[in-house]
């Protein structure tokens, strides 16, 4: 069963976006261009991907480069400046962030051509799934029994020099805290034919609300429905900002097993966070 985190009854929820006429103006400013970007993007995706997959195989030199464009701009059209701090690693291996919100997807792919790992549900959900799908997402199960074929897939993918990105929270947040991490996902990057020569970069994403705007603003978490969470960031008239944190790699030769790499990662992520959101 997949996690869900949801607020103290004490904390709620933000209270629902109620845009006037400037903000459906807005919204329709920036969801056409938005929704013409990422699908007119996919469908050239695909086109060039035909071709790209019967020359390299699963290397993806051009369509890598193609996403990461379209994230960059899909921030801009958002209102969501981006900041980052630190480098992504030359070495082979993975990297894992806090996950706060459907945004984490456009900020991470807008600062490195990288590769998700995700819950095999989100394969059929209508137009996420469709591109996932496209970008080359690994879907899995999140069951220990499925480790073997999972250590496999990820031995290809890390093979062609994919970055593999998963979130250990297992589940977004309000953008405000940290959840311990889940070691389950790590048990994979400790087959013997690959802990030699892999890494783990902890990542830290940390969202700030536009002025005036309540501080979760960007976090999608709990109950809370995605359309409405859409409208809510695309019709307010101010700009937030977001800043991604890159911290040293880990060598998995260099920890003691999965659950060692993921205290190890989950105390860099936290300490990238200001001080009042390290808490768990």
């Amino acid at each position: 069963m997949t996690r869900v985190w949801a607020p103290d009854p004490a904390d709620g929820y933000p209270e629902p976006a109620r845009p006037g006429v400037l903000g459906w103006v807005r919204l329709v400013l920036r969801a056409v261009p938005l929704v013409i970007l990422n699908f007119g993007g996919l469908v050239v995706l695909y086109l060039i991907r035909l071709v790209e997959r019967r020359i390299h195989g699963v290397h993806r030199p051009v369509t890598s480069r193609l996403v990461q464009g379209v994230c960059i701009l899909s921030l801009k059209l958002v209102g969501l400046r981006l900041s980052v701090q630190g480098s992504p690693m030359r070495e082979g291996g993975a990297v894992v962030a806090n996950h706060s919100s459907w945004l984490d997807i456009f900020v991470l792919n807008a600062t490195k051509r990288i590769y998700f790992v995700s819950k095999d549900e989100v394969a059929g959900w209508v137009g996420i799934g469709w591109l996932a799908r496209a970008t080359g997402t690994v879907f899995i199960k999140r069951d220990r029994r499925e480790a073997k074929a999972q250590t496999q897939v990820f031995r290809e993918r890390l093979g062609a020099g994919h970055k593999l990105l998963f979130f250990p929270e297992g589940t977004s947040t309000d953008g405000m805290r940290i959840l311990p991490f889940k070691s389950t996902l790590f048990d994979a990057f400790f087959a013997e034919d690959l802990k030699a020569h892999l890494h783990v970069q902890p990542v830290s994403v940390i969202y700030h609300a536009p002025p005036g705007a309540e501080p979760r603003f960007y976090g999608w978490f709990g109950g809370m429905g995605f359309a409405e969470h859409i409208v809510q960031v695309l019709t307010h008239g101010r700009r937030g900002r977001v800043e991604v944190i890159w911290h040293p790699p880990i060598a998995a030769a260099e920890v003691a097993d999965r659950k060692a790499m993921a205290a190890a990662a989950e105390r860099a992520v936290r300490g990238g966070m200001p001080e009042e959101r390290r808490i768990s």
